[in-house]
C-alpha cells in the first residue's frame, strides 16, 4: 500500500548501514556503495512487504536475479514506473526518475543477507518507560475508554488516540514506521502498536493523558502483535511476529520484556525448505492458553502454548501457502485465515488445534479480520473481500445447526471492484461495509460499498466518502465501528502533504454524522476501536 511520499525511516537507514554492498557478478550493472545503500532502503520501504526481504516472492512475484537480469534495467525501470497487469501499482508519482533507475539496477544484484536479531541485541532495544508499580492504579481520566480509537498515522510513524464520543484527538503517540496494527490487552487497559519497522510501543489508557509506558524493537520488519486472552492468563504475555528475521518473540505482557525467541525457518507444507517464512497474523485463543500464529511462506499455522514458556509446546498445523490475515468466527472458536496467493481460506478449530478445511475463494482474499453476520438462509457466516477481483465470499460457519452449509462458500456477492482491503459489520448492525482503496479507478477507490444484510440480492449502495469529506482526492479505507455499533468510521487516506480526514457515518441512515479534520491527521489508515478490538468483535 502506498500514497504520497514516504519519509526515509530510521529502520531503513539502519538496514542500509548494516548491509554491505552486494557482490557484483557477470551481467549485473555497476553500482556505487551509495547507490546500493539507496537501493536497499528503497526496496525495504516499498517492495519487501510483498516480494520478501530475500525477493523470493509472496503476495508479489519473485524478484530473484535469474528473473531480473533477464529483464534488464530498461524493462525493470518501466515495470517500477508504470506497474504491472498483475496488480502492482506504478511508482512514478512517489519515486523520482533517479530512484527508480537505482532500484532497477539494484534488483539485478543478489540481495544482501540482512542481519539477525538475537536476545542480547533485542534486549538492548527494550525500554521500560514507566514500570508497572509507577503506573496508575485506576483510570486517571474521564474518557469513555471503550470508545477510544487508535488511528494509524502511517507516514508520520504515529497513532492518534481519538475520543469516539467527542471526535477529538486525545493525544498523538510516536510509534514505529508505517504502523500496521493496534491490539488491545484482554483487560482493555493497554494498546500494543507494531510498525512495519518492527518496533512495538505499549500505551497505557489509564494515564491522565494516555501515553507510552514501554517499547521494544525485536524485528527489522514486522506485521503482528497480540496479547494473551485465555481466562486466568489475561495480559500476562505478549507476542510479536517478525517478517525479518523470521521469528516470533514472547514478551512480558506488562512490560514488553523479551522472554523467548522462536525461529520459523524450516520446511513448508510441501516439505521444501524455505529460508524466509515470515510471521503474518497472530490471534489469541479463547479456548486454550495459546497464540495462533500464521507462518506465511511455510503455509503452517502454529498453536503456541504459553502456559509454560520454558518448556514450550507448539502444534504445527499444515494449512495453505501464503497465509496472511484473518479472524475468528462469531463463536471465537474457529480461525478463518486467508492464504492470499493460494486463493484459499483455511479454517482451524482452535479447540482441537486441527485444520478443518481449505476453502477456495476469489483472487487474493484480504479480509482484515473478516465480517461475521447471520444470513437469512445459511445462518452464521463469515465474509471476505478480495484484492484481485470484485467478489465477496460468504462462508458458512455453523457446524451444529447449519451443518450442511458449514465451511462452504454459500454465496458470492459482487462489490465495487478489486483492490479491497477490509470488510466490516457489527452484531448490532444490518449493514456490510466494503472498501476498495487499491482499485486503480479514482471514483472506486474513493468510495465504499454498503450492503443490506437482510437483502443481499439487492446489491450494494455506493457511498463516495471522498466527496462526503469535501475533498478532491484520497482513498477510502477501513470501515470501523464504534463501541455501540451505531457509527462507522472511514479514513480518507491522502498524501502526507495533503488534507486527510475521517468520515463518521450513522450506520442506520448511512448519512454523514461527523467529519474529523485535523492537521495532525497525517495519512490516517487503520482504526482500532478499543471495545471491538479487545473483544474480537467484527
Amino acid at each position: 500500500m502506498r500514497i504520497g511520499k514516504l519519509v526515509l525511516t530510521g529502520a531503513a537507514l539502519t538496514l542500509a548501514s548494516q548491509l554491505s554492498v552486494g557482490t557484483a557478478f557477470a551481467g549485473a550493472p555497476k553500482m556505487s556503495e551509495a547507490d546500493f545503500n539507496q537501493g536497499t532502503k528503497l526496496y525495504f520501504e516499498r517492495c519487501a512487504g510483498c516480494h520478501g526481504v530475500l525477493r523470493k516472492g509472496a503476495t508479489g512475484k519473485p524478484l530473484t536475479t535469474d528473473i531480473t537480469l533477464e529483464r534488464g534495467t530498461e524493462a525493470l525501470n518501466a515495470m517500477i514506473t508504470y506497474g504491472t497487469e498483475g496488480g502492482m501499482p506504478g511508482w512514478e508519482l512517489e519515486l523520482n526518475a533517479k530512484d527508480i533507475e537505482i532500484l532497477a539496477r539494484y534488483l539485478q544484484h543478489e540481495p544482501p543477507q540482512p542481519p539477525e536479531k538475537g536476545m542480547a541485541e533485542i534486549r538492548k532495544t527494550w525500554k521500560l518507560v514507566i514500570p508497572p508499580n509507577k503506573r496508575p492504579t485506576k483510570p486517571m481520566n474521564n474518557y469513555n475508554l471503550e470508545n477510544i480509537f487508535s488511528v494509524t498515522l502511517r507516514d508520520a510513524g504515529q497513532v492518534a488516540l481519538i475520543d469516539g464520543d467527542t471526535k477529538k484527538i486525545i493525544s498523538v503517540v510516536n510509534t514505529g514506521y508505517a504502523v500496521h496494527i493496534s491490539r488491545l490487552s484482554a483487560s482493555g487497559r493497554y494498546i500494543y502498536v507494531v510498525g512495519r519497522d518492527g518496533k512495538v510501543v505499549m500505551i497505557d489508557l489509564w494515564m491522565e493523558k494516555p501515553d507510552e509506558v514501554a517499547e521494544l524493537h525485536p524485528c527489522m520488519e514486522a506485521r503482528s502483535v497480540e496479547t494473551s486472552k485465555f481466562k486466568g492468563w489475561e495480559d500476562k504475555y505478549g507476542i510479536v511476529g517478525c517478517y525479518w528475521p523470521p521469528q516470533y518473540i514472547i514478551t512480558d505482557g506488562q512490560t514488553l520484556e523479551p522472554l523467548r525467541i522462536e525461529g520459523t525457518r524450516g520446511t513448508d507444507i510441501n516439505n521444501e525448505y524455505h529460508p524466509e517464512p515470515r510471521v503474518a497474523a497472530i490471534i489469541a485463543s479463547h479456548e486454550k492458553p495459546e497464540f495462533i500464529v500464521n507462518i506465511k511462506e511455510a503455509g503452517k499455522i502454529l498453536a503456541v502454548d504459553y502456559s509454560d514458556i520454558d518448556n514450550l509446546k507448539v502444534t504445527s498445523i499444515n494449512a495453505a501457502l501464503f497465509l496472511h490475515d484473518g479472524g475468528w468466527d462469531r463463536t471465537h472458536r474457529y480461525f478463518m485465515s486467508a492464504a492470499n496467493k493460494s486463493n484459499i481460506i483455511s479454517v482451524v478449530d482452535s479447540k482441537t488445534s486441527k485444520l478443518l478445511k481449505n476453502i477456495k475463494v476469489g483472487e487474493i482474499p484480504h479480509p482484515g479480520r473478516g465480517a461475521n453476520f447471520t444470513h437469512a438462509k445459511y445462518g452464521p457466516v463469515w465474509a471476505t473481500s478480495h484484492l484481485g477481483d470484485d467478489s465477496i465470499a460468504i462462508i458458512g460457519t455453523d457446524p451444529v445447526k447449519h451443518k450442511q452449509h458449514a465451511w462452504k462458500v454459500v454465496d458470492n456477492l459482487t462489490g465495487l471492484g478489486g483492490g479491497s482491503l477490509f470488510i466490516k459489520t457489527h452484531p448490532k448492525s444490518k449493514n456490510l461495509w466494503v472498501d476498495a482503496p487499491l482499485n486503480p479507478d479514482a471514483e472506486t477507490y474513493g468510495s465504499v460499498a454498503v450492503f443490506d444484510i437482510n437483502n443481499l440480492k439487492a446489491g450494494f449502495k455506493t457511498i463516495n466518502v471522498v466527496k462526503d469529506a469535501g475533498l478532491t482526492g484520497g482513498r477510502a479505507v477501513q470501515p470501523e465501528y464504534n463501541a455501540a455499533g451505531d457509527e462507522v468510521w472511514i479514513s480518507i487516506w491522502n498524501g502526507e502533504t495533503e488534507t486527510s480526514a475521517i468520515v463518521v457515518y450513522d450506520d442506520k441512515t448511512r448519512k454523514v454524522k461527523n467529519i474529523i479534520k485535523d492537521k495532525r491527521l497525517v495519512t490516517p489508515t487503520g482504526k482500532f476501536n478499543v471495545k471491538n478490538t479487545q473483544n474480537d468483535i467484527y
